[in-house]
């Protein structure tokens, strides 16, 4: 979808959802997600756009600013991978004989042991390793912040969806983005409060702000991280 106003002319994904309020998303590219209830107008998609319209487009075109410097990942020693906010570069350890591909974080170096020196067969490694991490260290904070509810998650599963750091639905099962495991811990502590809030109100209301501030004072500066980082965690 695209819509002018204002001499300019942004372009925006527009997706019905079953909810009750419209919101306007841009991720760490500058690309706009607009999500409404399943029947609302498009004469109210172009009125609620126009009154973000400054908004959309400064933050649109800051977040394409930062991702310009981006570039694909190689698969070779000394490359560079984020694991807990800090950068680590990786050494690549063949071994035939080994009865699995897996990564260890040793003396400041990420330490990939592969049968195979293939990229594909890296990536992957890299990639159980911080989904193993992500589990652990989810499940670690979990436990940490319980003592601020009264129920606990049904449930917990790592998952490679790219719409969101983590969910938590009616039945409180809860699912985190493996990439996680890439953020500061002051990060994922967010995320973990932010789906542990759901558990007690399961939209975005203020009640559910309220409880997130109570808990986690300065969110909104863990927010930004993720707002201004995200891009950054690939492999």
């Amino acid at each position: 979808m695209t819509h002018s106003f204002s001499g300019e002319t942004i372009g925006y994904n527009l997706i019905y959802k079953k909810r009750k309020t419209m919101g306007i998303y841009i991720d760490c590219y500058g690309n706009i997600e607009v999500r409404v209830p399943k029947d609302t107008s498009a004469e109210s998609v172009e009125k609620m756009i126009e009154a973000k319209w400054n908004w959309i487009v400064k933050t649109s075109s800051e977040m394409k600013e930062r991702t310009k410097g981006f570039r694909e990942k190689t698969y070779e020693h000394g490359e560079n991978f984020l694991y807990l906010g800090k950068t680590y570069p990786i050494r690549i350890l063949p071994d035939e004989a080994a009865e699995r591909d897996f990564v260890v974080l040793r003396e400041e170096v990420l330490h990939v042991h592969v049968r195979e020196h293939e990229d594909e067969k890296i990536r992957q490694a890299l990639k159980r390793f911080y989904y193993q991490q992500c589990k652990s260290l989810v499940e670690g904070r979990i436990r940490t912040y319980q003592s601020h509810f009264k129920t606990k998650p049904k449930g917990i599963k790592i998952s490679d969806n790219k719409a969101n750091w983590g969910t938590c639905d009616s039945k409180y099962q809860m699912t985190f983005n493996w990439k996680l495991a890439m953020a500061p811990m002051e990060v994922i502590d967010y995320v973990v409060v932010h789906e542990m809030c759901h558990m007690v109100h399961l939209n975005h209301e203020r009640s559910f702000w309220r409880l997130v501030g109570k808990i986690m004072p300065d969110y909104e500066e863990r927010q930004k991280w993720l707002a201004m980082s995200s891009w950054k965690m690939v492999v």
